[in-house]
């Protein structure tokens, strides 16, 4: 073709070739995790929606969303209406939470009952269920009145605005129902629950009761109170959520230098508790690291707890290591070991992959539910030449030893980033959602950027310097399509996009994205910084984003085929209103609705409860802005994005 003004893809695709050549052939040269049709496609239809910065949500035409939970929405029937000014934390404890992040949809059977757990767990019922949903931090100067500032809703919030902030943050679960009038909350479900930084959960694992562990208010180093950080997650095919510790070093405060124990004081440095942190420790002691200084250590694990049980306690599963988790998903076929994968939200760390000690089988719940709890945890390694390896994180194997301060496997597990540093893991820029393609059965990480890398740290998997934008990798485990060997612990790579504008004029900013058909994806199709991934039936990919502002338009959700010829050609769908991110898309298992997590909204520049940029979702002069899902749906009732 020639290259006319008529013409743009033609450049679009130059360029991305040049950007694929400097990445080397480690990443470029190897094919695709499949290019062949799976039988199951379902091409994406929707009609486009254009970049946009303002203060409303955006969607396809056809398409409707219904605001299904907001902050501070009642979830039991005897909670009154929402009132920020009257709100205790008591009164938050009975409410929907601040910043809803990871979303599981949870079916229930419509012919069994509170007491019949099991026959709910086969359930594939799309129009009632439980959602369950992380509320992953808090924002006090667009929560209460009287703060200035973001700096000045940190350092100086009152002990009652720290109680409601503890009580806002964890995890929500509330039955939900598909009506004529839409999808509704069920306020007298059995099911309805709060997890916060208040509920009693076990330890397990090899950490569990290790001295790190221990502290004065729990001398055996088995329980602790309460979760914070709660970023994505993942499901078990037994039935159970998994919540994942993402942010915990924020809600900690003190100077780790002026800790005795140096051992700790490293692993608080690493996780940035500095003094001037938020003032949680001025009035809950226990994040106050110089009164506690073991309290971090039982926060950064993994959290699973069992939802059709609303008694059940959950637990952190210490096997899965501590660091900063976006989630974990399982890969689980029967007869198999389970194999969960996860990443490390910060620049510079690394991928993981968890492997059971035991094998799955289906409808085995109380067997199963002991596969999390025993295993082994990997790092990944990526070799410039396509290949990769998952190395051992097991006390004793190469450098994790005593001669550099690991006494056993809770030390190595505890101080996983450290271990995965010693074993030679690629540093990744900036990990999170990692998910597996249920049809194609590959294995995607959303590497959502990384501004501290220099020209002579890049690599191939890792190939731009100050990566602003991001990229996703795709990662091939051995055999074919429907039955790889995800507990091999050898692996190919290669890069399956890059974020960014395709037309950047500098190469370090370019994206590359579908590369078989010219002229593949529109000028609202680029996007930057993947951060959560989600896969409908036909296996298509939907990334939800956090960072497009930076490049002039709103975060959202973009949709794309993993195989055949649209194959990583995304198609703008939703768009959130300013100073916002959406997180944890899930379906429901027929299609047909699409939850979303939207956070955060109005964050940004000056504003506060009282003149914030706007007050989505409700333009309610008496409300603020609040962290909302919303429930999406075609409007003829068909899948969504066909």
């Amino acid at each position: 073709m020639t290259d006319t003004p008529e013409n743009p893809y033609r450049r679009h695709l130059l360029k991305a070739a040049g950007v694929f050549t400097i990445m080397g052939a480690g990443s470029a040269a190897l094919p695709g995790c499949s290019r062949q049709h799976s039988g199951r496609d379902r091409p994406l239809a929707f009609s486009e929606i254009p970049h946009l910065l303002d203060a409303s949500h955006h969607l396809p035409e056809g398409y409707h969303a219904d605001v299904l939970l907001r902050w501070g929405d009642p979830i039991h029937t005897d909670t009154g209406t929402f009132d920020p000014a009257t709100l205790t934390a008591a009164g938050q404890r009975q409410r929907f939470g601040y910043n809803n992040d990871f979303i599981a949809f949870m079916p229930l059977a419509g012919d069994a009952g509170p007491g019949e757990a099991d026959r709910h767990r086969r359930s594939t019922n799309s129009e009632r269920g439980l959602l369950c949903v992380n509320h992953e931090y808090t924002l006090p100067h667009l929560m209460f009145p009287g703060y200035d500032d973001e700096y000045s809703a940190t350092r100086g919030v009152s002990a009652k605005h720290v109680a409601i902030e503890q009580a806002a943050c964890g995890h929500t679960v509330v039955e939900i129902e598909k009506t004529a009038r839409g999808w509704q909350p069920l306020l007298d479900s059995p099911y309805n629950r709060r997890i916060t930084l208040d509920t009693e959960m076990d330890i397990v694992g090899p950490a569990a009761g290790d001295p790190r562990l221990q502290t004065a208010a729990d001398p055996s180093g088995t329980r602790v109170s309460g979760t914070v950080g709660n970023c994505a997650g993942g499901k078990t095919p037994w039935g159970t959520v998994l919540i994942a510790e993402e942010g915990f070093g924020g809600a900690f405060q003190g100077d780790p230098d002026a800790i005795a124990d140096p051992v700790e004081a490293r692993n608080h440095h690493a996780f940035g508790i500095v003094p001037d942190n938020r003032n949680w420790g001025d009035h809950d002691r226990r994040f106050d690291i110089a009164v506690e200084p073991r309290e971090p250590n039982r926060f950064g694990w993994m959290v699973e707890f069992d939802p059709y049980d609303p008694e059940s306690r959950p637990r952190k599963l210490t096997t899965l290591g501590r660091f900063e988790h976006e989630g974990f998903t399982l890969v689980s076929k029967p007869g198999r070991r389970v194999v969960a994968y996860g990443g490390d939200d910060d620049e510079g760390q690394f991928v993981y992959r968890f492997v059971s000690a035991e094998t799955y089988h289906p409808g085995a719940h109380a067997t199963n539910r002991n596969l999390l709890t025993a295993g082994t945890l990997y790092a990944g390694q990526f070799n410039p030449d396509g290949s990769g390896h998952w190395l051992p994180l097991v006390f004793g194997d190469g450098p994790l030893t005593p001669e550099n301060g690991f006494r056993n496997q809770a030390d190595v597990l505890v101080d996983a980033r450290r271990a995965a540093a010693l074993l030679g893991a690629t540093p990744m820029d900036r990990p999170e959602d990692v998910e597996t393609n249920p049809v194609n059965d590959c294995t995607y990480v959303m590497l959502t950027k990384n501004k501290r890398r220099a020209k002579d740290e890049t690599e191939p998997a890792n190939p731009r310097p100050r990566n602003a934008a991001g990229h996703v990798l795709e990662i091939v485990p051995p055999g074919m399509q429907g039955d790889r060997d995800h507990t091999s612990d050898s692996f190919r790579w290669h890069t399956f996009l890059l974020g960014g504008n395709p037309n950047a004029e500098d190469p370090d900013e370019r994206g590359a994205y579908g590369q078989q058909v010219t002229g593949a994806i529109s000028p609202h199709g680029w996007f930057a910084n993947p951060d959560n991934v989600a896969f409908d039936r036909a296996g298509n990919m939907w990334i939800a984003t956090d960072g497009c502002e930076g490049f002039g338009f709103h975060d959202g959700l973009w949709a794309m085929a993993t195989e055949g010829e649209m194959r990583a050609a995304p198609r703008h769908f939703f768009g959130c209103p300013q100073g916002a991110e959406v997180c944890g898309p899930e379906f429901t298992p027929d299609g047909t609705t699409l939850f979303i997590a939207v956070q955060h909204p109005a964050d940004g520049g000056h504003s506060t409860f009282s003149n914030p940029l706007h007050r989505w979702p409700d333009n309610d002069p008496a409300l603020p802005p609040r962290p909302a899902v919303l429930a999406i749906h075609r409007k003829d009732g068909r899948t969504v994005g066909s």
